[in-house]
């Protein structure tokens, strides 16, 4: 037993060793590392994008969970987002409860949100369930324009308490901290998740839910975690990044139509399924809006400066990247690194079976599961 617990407990240390881990998760560390000690080699505005940046990667990676792991297209996020900040905000201002404790209320507020909408929601299939998540919004964006004796209108809510006590005015590098350390530790927590065997379930499920289904399994429950954990990051973003400079409890800020569609442009262009693609995407969607909405140049056709129509050639950007890039920016950038390293190996490491494969390994397992439970009945 003791030799047992010292070779799991030294595999363990093997696996967690940063030098035995595959070099793409060095790569990833590494690039974090860099992040960390980013405020001192950029201007203060850049850090103030990157704290922004760092939100929409969060966003981002709760969106993926639900719609890059089960295939359920959602087009209503931002009600997740919204509720969370809101709450926060309202707790805050209303009853001058402190963000560390109001954040965690509008978390809990969000995930029950997500289970309200998410049962009903994800028993339909196809255009169906994105006419549910994409009519969501678009009611409670009504019910804050219409109560703007609570919620302010489109305005939104100000005056809101900076989370720990930080000073808005000369905090950003403080801020910014925030908003990394919140990246990582979703990122963290959206990883283990997902390389889980639930989070396997979630990837057979995109693929073939019938499958799922005869193997013993309720695709429904665990498209409903995933919907409520989604809603859950979501949620916490929302709640967070409006005790910050970089936001307010706001429609234009937590759920318009473009704030709806953006993060699902930002999963898909740094990659759907993957997580890590996801926070990549927002943070790039953020840094190239950012650089687009600076630059004053004047596009000949149009006659109008780069500035005045960001958001068009942001579009017109992102659709040569996905042309080029179809499997986006981190899961085109894997199979590249892997044709590099093993160019010369006469082995072929990119995927043929259209990224199948864990479905059926999860598949197959819980089908062997199953017929050692009723003695190797096959039916």
């Amino acid at each position: 037993m003791s030799n047992d617990n010292t070779t799991g407990g030294g595999g363990l240390a093997r696996r967690l060793n940063p030098l035995r881990l595959p070099l793409r998760h060095r790569l990833g560390l590494l690039g974090l590392a860099g992040m960390a000690v980013l405020p001192r080699l950029v201007s203060t505005s850049f850090v103030v994008t990157l704290s922004l940046a760092y939100f929409w990667g969060v966003y981002a990676m709760s969106w993926d969970v639900v719609s890059g792991y089960t295939g359920q297209i959602s087009f209503g996020h931002g009600v997740f987002f919204a509720v969370g900040g809101y709450t926060s905000a309202l707790l805050n201002l209303g009853y001058g409860i402190d963000p560390v404790l109001s954040i965690p209320v509008g978390v809990v507020l969000a995930a029950a949100a997500g289970l309200i909408i998410g049962v009903p929601a994800l028993r339909l299939r196809g255009p169906y369930l994105s006419l549910v998540t994409l009519v969501a919004p678009l009611i409670l964006t009504q019910v804050f324009i219409f109560r703007s004796d609570i919620f302010n209108g489109e305005q939104g809510l100000s005056g809101v308490s900076p989370l720990f006590g930080l000073r808005t005015f000369g905090g950003e590098v403080a801020f910014y901290y925030v908003a990394f350390g919140l990246f990582v530790f979703v990122l963290a927590v959206l990883l283990l998740v997902t390389r889980t065997d639930a989070g396997s379930v979630l990837t057979a499920i995109r693929e073939d839910p019938d499958t799922v289904a005869a193997s013993g399994l309720n695709p429904s429950k665990f498209k409903i975690m995933a919907f409520v954990l989604s809603a859950a990051i979501g949620g916490l973003a929302g709640a967070v990044i409006v005790h910050t400079p970089s936001g307010n409890a706001s429609p234009t800020t937590l759920m318009t139509i473009t704030v709806n569609v953006e993060v699902i442009i930002a999963a898909i262009l740094g990659g759907m399924g993957t997580i890590v693609g996801a926070g990549v995407g927002g943070i790039l969607l953020i840094l190239l809006r950012e650089q687009l909405a600076g630059i004053a140049w004047t596009v000949p056709v149009i006659g109008q400066p780069v500035s005045d129509i960001n958001f068009l050639v942001f579009a017109l950007i992102t659709l040569v990247l996905l042309f080029v890039m179809p499997g986006g920016i981190v899961r085109t950038a894997i199979v590249a690194g892997r044709r590099v390293l093993d160019r010369g190996s006469g082995e072929d490491t990119v995927a043929t079976d259209g990224g199948t494969a864990p479905a059926r390994r999860v598949y197959e397992r819980y089908i062997d599961r199953l017929r050692a439970a009723f003695g190797g009945d096959d039916r």
